[in-house]
């Protein structure tokens, strides 16, 4: 049984709460005491229902205002798949949250009041699952009860969204009307929208293929640990990580960057003992014939499928500190298992949420803008544009003072 991880988004009070406590409820996964307690919860608010919110809203701080504030993880499974949910925050202050919880997703669900439209956070979070390249997006159009079940209100949501995503970069965008408060068109079908002929978001989720979504070509390895030979262990040498992408077997010729010795895969081990081939996203212990010298950071890779190694970095970054990033500045960029310092050479645009246009007069970004930056490493990285791998086209920006996160970056095209 495969595993789909999804994220919700959208601006505050649009349902995402709501919605993934609607999932939980009509698919039978929470305990009675989590029910009780939820209930107990929405006496004690004053509400007149179930607030099935509750049940993600996990922080006192979040029951108290009623908004979701951290990301909140929850897990379920039906017969068909299991699902790991990351409901993440609709403030824009708390946009940082949102683009951790999209970022190892293959599936997000985008959502909209019905009686508001598209607003601006919507538009932000929309760019940013573009910007992620999340293979999957689902707008849900939700409170249709509070428009009467309007299909005129629904199909004019759509229409401006898919001219929208036109500037976006979407493969795979589903639109669904829904209640997730009444629970219309989340788990079931809903009588109140016959108009509607398309299927309920917990089938779509259970049915839409993320098999072909693996980077099964390119094969990047960045060693995570090297295993040296210690007592008990002999003459036991090997290379800890996490297959990011290809296919690797025992027998393979391949090459560590960034220093180019090549060599040959003599086994491939797991902690259930040797495998035939290792892929995405397992992790292994990886031998090899040669005693070639591999550090923390390196990578192994195919002879004639190689990253860039390159010490220039463009790429499309998320700012999330509350000061602004601007040339001349200095952090720490951390890629895959590599991390080194970096000088923040030009700020080229930043990119209007609403109109996607790229103001090119600005020379710096503030917080939750998303723009355009060139970056000097002190070392090479070994990357792959972010269009082509998720794993090895990302990085994070790191404060070396405070050691907080500052930025997410995804390294373009050119």
């Amino acid at each position: 049984m495969d595993i789909l991880r999804f994220a919700t988004a959208g601006s505050v009070d649009d349902g995402k709460s709501t919605l993934i406590g609607r999932l939980l409820y009509d698919s039978k996964s929470i305990f009675t005491d989590q029910l009780e307690s939820v209930e107990r919860t929405s006496r004690q608010r004053g509400d007149q229902y179930t607030d099935l919110a509750l049940l993600t809203d996990g922080l006192r701080a979040e029951r108290e205002q009623g908004i979701t504030i951290d990301v909140a993880y929850r897990y379920f499974a039906t017969e068909r798949r299991k699902f790991i949910i990351a409901d993440t925050p609709g403030h824009i202050q708390y946009t940082r949250n949102m683009v951790t919880g999209a970022s190892t997703s293959d599936l997000a669900i985008v959502l909209v009041d019905a009686r508001k439209g598209l607003v601006e956070q919507s538009r932000r979070h929309a760019t940013i699952v573009s910007l992620l390249r999340v293979p999957h997006i689902v707008l849900a159009i939700n409170k249709m009860d509070l428009v009467d079940w309007s299909e005129d209100v629904f199909e004019s949501i759509r229409s401006e969204f898919l001219e929208f995503a036109t500037r976006l970069d979407f493969s795979d965008v589903t639109v669904i009307p829904m209640s997730a408060l009444a629970g219309d068109n989340v788990v079931n079908r809903s009588e109140n929208m016959p108009w509607y002929r398309g299927a309920s978001l917990l089938h779509h989720l259970e049915n839409v293929y993320i098999a072909a979504d693996r980077n099964l070509t390119d094969v990047r390895f960045p060693v995570q640990y090297v295993i040296r030979p210690q007592n008990g262990r002999g003459d036991y040498r090997a290379f800890a990580g996490q297959v990011l992408g290809g296919v690797l077997r025992p027998g393979d010729d391949v090459v560590v960057l960034p220093s180019g010795l090549p060599t040959r895969i003599r086994s491939i081990d797991t902690a259930d003992g040797e495998v035939s081939e290792a892929f995405p996203p397992m992790s292994v212990t990886i031998r090899l014939d040669d005693e070639v010298d591999v550090s923390r950071g390196d990578m192994i890779c195919r002879l004639h499928n190689q990253p860039s190694v390159s010490q220039d970095i463009d790429a499309m970054v998320c700012w999330m500190e509350d000061g602004p990033i601007s040339a001349g500045q200095k952090y720490l960029v951390k890629h895959t298992t590599r991390t080194v310092r970096a000088l923040v050479t030009e700020v080229q645009y930043e990119l209007d949420i609403n109109t996607l246009h790229r103001s090119q007069s600005v020379d710096a970004l503030g917080m939750n803008s998303i723009g355009r930056v060139r970056l000097r490493t002190m070392k090479p990285l070994l990357t792959d544009p972010y269009r082509r791998s998720r794993q090895t086209g990302a990085f994070i920006i790191i404060d070396e003072t405070t050691n907080r996160t500052v930025g997410a970056g995804v390294i373009t095209d050119n």
